[in-house]
């Protein structure tokens, strides 16, 4: 065997060496490659099970927001009433507090006035008594 052919022997069992593990590494390629495809129809299917499932929780929470619309629309009248009410309460006591300051004035008024005629009064009793006297 010349140098040559042993060069072409060692080249073409390299070779065969190299074919092997490509090989080898195709097959585990392959076995990957499936099982990501079962995966993947596994993973089709659960998308299909979650988004029907969402669209019926998106069904019910319509369902619900409409429910909620209604009976929120019925309450409305009486919050409205209550706040007609506590402004109805808020302006009787104005009236109220301003009747009471009137009242007080006219009071502190008519004090003075009963305290003058008083004084008048009995400024001319005694005015009167000495016109007596005399």
């Amino acid at each position: 065997m010349t140098g040559g052919q042993v060069a072409g022997l060692i080249a073409a069992i390299a070779f065969l060496i190299l074919v092997l593990f490509i090989g080898m590494f195709l097959v585990k390629m392959n076995k990957t490659l499936g099982e990501v495809n079962r995966s993947m129809k596994s993973m089709t299917s659960d998308i299909d099970v979650i988004s029907h499932q969402a669209e019926d929780i998106m069904a019910n929470a319509n369902e619900l927001l409409t429910d909620v619309n209604k009976k929120v629309a019925t309450i409305d009248p009486v919050f409205q009433a209550a706040a007609d009410l506590g402004e109805s309460v808020s302006d009787l006591n104005t009236a109220t507090r301003n009747l009471t300051d009137r009242v007080g004035v006219t009071a502190k008024k008519t004090a003075k006035t009963s305290m003058a005629a008083r004084v008048s009064k009995t400024a001319f009793d005694l005015y009167r008594n000495r016109k007596n006297k005399n």
